[in-house]
């Protein structure tokens, strides 16, 4: 049974810095992503990562988050330095062996965490 797990998150003031962990067990991981969702918002993309390490970004978190893995591939953290309000939300980890490894299309994730709530205040 594939489980993520992910940890890291809570609330920080404006310029700050968090780190979500989002780990995989009884999986092989290849492609894992996170994705963010603000109530009464859709849920947007935000990185994603392929199995050897090639990582792509949302525009609005470049130069800001870092996505990276570890454990033998099995599980992924995302830095989140110099943080807006914006950024508040729920954070989920995704994975899966998608077609595209991409942060753009969450209908390709079948294995989803429980969510962790960043919130990030002026």
């Amino acid at each position: 049974q594939v489980q993520l797990v992910e940890s890291g998150g809570g609330s920080v003031q404006a310029g700050g810095s968090l780190r979500l962990s989002c780990a995989a067990y009884g999986y092989t991981t290849d492609c894992m992503a996170w994705f963010r969702q603000s109530p009464g918002k859709q849920r947007e993309g935000v990185a994603s990562i392929r199995s050897d390490g090639i990582t792509s970004y949302g525009e609005f978190v470049k130069g800001r988050f870092s996505l990276s893995r570890d454990n033998g591939g099995k599980t992924a953290y995302l830095q989140m330095n110099s943080l807006k309000s914006e950024d508040t939300a729920m954070y989920y980890c995704a994975a899966d062996r998608p077609f595209s490894c991409t942060y753009r299309d969450a209908g390709q994730y079948s294995y989803w965490g429980q969510g962790t709530q960043v919130s990030v205040s002026q």
